[in-house]
């Protein structure tokens, strides 16, 4: 069983600027996928390079910017069990009533985005209480276990497909109702079909093992102050690097044939999370290794640090805004901008949000919902 080292968990700026490079990430693909509406009769005004640019972003971005917060869930978990266990309290019980609160704010996100990843994250979550207990070495056993998609290795092992069936009715009644329904409408197809429709996704796209390895992986880093300049951290960091370059380089390589994102083909189930996984960790140790070595990049992620902080304020907000642009029952975007100026809206949408949790910040040191959330949990 794992016991606290007794060490200080300082705040680790780079884990700061790494969540606020996930959450405008997250913005900047929801905006070009319409907030999931896609563009069913086609657009008015495209661009040539739209193509191309929906590519780049979904190889970039798509499963990478999640991953990374995921990663950094953990890692919170982490501090805040280690904390409390410093002071001779378990936090198990009081992390369990934090994952309550975080499916509520899930389900206040479902109202107008029907792809929210904080419910699962809430149900999901509540594994790393028992994880929180293993010693290190069985929890680095585990996380690897979950890490190499043991249910895509035996689907292909034995033949063996989830019940995807259910997925294209979901799909076709949000479609409609983001569309063509009034908020109302919206709101009510999101709550009954929302949820079913992501896990249904989360299972096909082996989302489900790799989400809760990513928690562990980052409960991890936390025991191993990975995040810290100490000791010969940043020569780990380095390895992570090669191998993730070099992962990336013949993942690009065997799956050049795919077409929008790359494909493998009959082992793409298996393949592709493993490909997500290797991007991530290069963004990751990438950043981590930059922050470290560059004083000019970390000036310049210095300034995203409190957008990181704040983005579960930003989370939901960019679900807001993002429908009220591209759904009908707003100014109904999703059948006028192509890929690329729809890439500007969400940039325009991170640059607004900034903007304003900037004067926020000024005064206060955690989002409106960061404030109301930490203020419920320590009821």
């Amino acid at each position: 069983m794992y016991k606290t080292q007794g060490l200080k968990n300082s705040r680790i700026e780079v884990a700061d600027a790494l969540r606020g490079i996930a959450v405008i990430g997250i913005i900047l693909y929801h905006a070009v996928e319409h907030f999931n509406l896609g563009s069913p009769g086609g657009v008015s005004h495209g661009l040539p390079v739209d193509g191309t640019v929906f590519n780049i972003l979904t190889v970039l971005l798509s499963g990478k910017m999640y991953g990374i917060f995921a990663l950094l869930f953990g890692l919170s978990f982490f501090i805040m069990r280690d904390n409390q266990e410093q002071k001779g309290k378990d936090f198990s019980l009081r992390f369990a009533w934090r994952m309550v609160l975080l499916f509520g704010f899930g389900v206040l996100n479902l109202v107008f985005y029907d792809g929210d990843i904080l419910t699962f994250y809430a149900l999901m979550g509540l594994l790393m209480i028992p994880a929180g207990y293993l010693g290190t070495p069985v929890l680095w056993a585990v996380t690897i276990l979950l890490l190499i998609q043991p249910v895509e290795i035996y689907s292909l092992l034995s033949g063996w497909k989830p019940d995807l069936s259910s997925l294209g009715k979901y799909y076709m009644e949000l479609m409609k109702a983001h569309s063509q329904g009034t908020f109302l409408q919206n709101a009510a197809a999101d709550l009954q079909y929302g949820f079913a429709a992501s896990a249904l996704w989360f299972i096909g796209k082996g989302r489900i093992t790799q989400t809760i390895g990513l928690f562990f992986l980052g409960l991890l880093v936390g025991r191993l102050r990975l995040f810290y300049d100490e000791g010969n951290h940043l020569k780990v960091w380095r390895i992570v690097l090669c191998i993730s370059v070099l992962a990336v380089a013949s993942g690009v390589i065997f799956g050049a044939a795919g077409h929008g994102d790359v494909n493998f083909g009959k082992l793409d189930s298996l393949l592709h999370p493993l490909f997500n996984l290797a991007i991530l960790l290069f963004i990751v140790s990438g950043v981590v290794l930059l922050w470290y070595a560059c004083d000019g990049f970390r000036r310049a992620l210095t300034h995203i640090c409190f957008f990181g902080r704040m983005s579960l304020t930003n989370y939901l907000c960019s679900s807001l805004l993002g429908a009220f642009v591209f759904y009908g029952w707003g100014l109904g975007m999703y059948k006028v901008l192509g890929t690329t100026w729809s890439l500007l809206v969400g940039i325009g949408i991170v640059v607004l949000q900034i903007v304003v949790l900037y004067q926020w910040s000024k005064k206060h040191q955690r989002g409106p919902l960061e404030t109301l959330w930490r203020k419920l949990t320590w009821l």
